[in-house]
């Protein structure tokens, strides 16, 4: 079952990655050389902007998956030791149907 967390964790990431680089490249407005060249001072900053952004980004993801990761963890835990109680708990019923008991 781990297995199957990791990969899909995995292709979320792959997937995440690729999308970011696809929405950056749909940002980018070439309509006017021009304005290219009157801008290209203050693109630089918007760009360390940009990858500022897509890395911190990146990282709320990762804590958020790695989040819900521990917490699927937590829970499947107590439900085996819910299940391994359950399998060594007396059951008096049981005995008593059997005649093991008094």
């Amino acid at each position: 079952m781990e297995a199957s967390i990791r990969r899909s964790l995995q292709i979320l990431l792959i997937f995440s990655s690729i999308s970011l680089q696809f929405f950056s490249g749909l940002s980018d407005d070439s309509s006017s050389s021009k304005k290219k060249a009157a801008s290209h001072a203050t693109s630089h900053g918007s760009t360390g902007t940009k990858v500022a952004i897509i890395c911190f980004a990146l990282v709320a993801v990762g804590l958020f998956s790695f989040f819900l990761f521990k917490l699927y963890q937590k829970k499947k835990r107590e439900e085996q030791y819910a299940r391994l109680l359950k399998l060594f708990e007396e059951d008096d019923e049981l005995e008593l149907e059997l005649g093991l008991r008094d």
